[in-house]
């Protein structure tokens, strides 16, 4: 399968080791909003039985990357996308199988213009991590950039 017919998922997946390594399950991946999943893996736990919280970290992340490739990727040719500055704020233990559901904070349009006009936009990704019963465990913003390629 070739790069173009690979789901932003299945890009990921296969160039991104932690995804692969924490089994991330990209179930939807639009310049609107992507959803990724964390499997309840125990190998990744941590002292009171939930995920670790590196793993959650990388869970948000993950998504953020995902929306970012669904919305920047015909961008690609010039310019190579990259997280900036990533906080991330743990609200609710988090128990089992989590998912990171991931947000744009600029239209793709306003940061596409700064890019046409020479710059180096950056622009925030919102990420909310919610339990199997919808409580939100945790939130993280992502500033990424496109930096223009040389």
């Amino acid at each position: 399968m070739s790069a173009e017919q690979m789901s932003v998922g299945e890009m990921l997946a296969a160039t991104v080791p932690m995804a692969r390594t924490l089994r991330l399950e990209f179930l939807e991946t639009t310049a609107e909003r992507a959803v990724v999943r964390l499997p309840d893996q125990p190998e990744y736990h941590n002292h009171v039985g939930g995920p670790h919280a590196g793993a959650m970290f990388t869970l948000a992340e993950s998504a953020s990357g995902a929306i970012v490739i669904a919305a920047f990727g015909d961008q690609l040719h010039r310019a190579v996308p990259l997280a900036v500055t990533a906080r991330i704020d743990y609200r609710k233990l988090a128990m089992g199988t989590l998912t990171a559901t991931a947000a744009l904070g600029r239209s793709v349009a306003d940061v596409v213009a700064e890019l046409d006009g020479g710059a180096r936009p950056e622009f925030p990704v919102t990420v909310a991590l919610t339990r199997e019963d919808g409580a939100v465990t945790g939130e993280m913003t992502v500033v990424w950039t496109l930096r223009p390629n040389s």
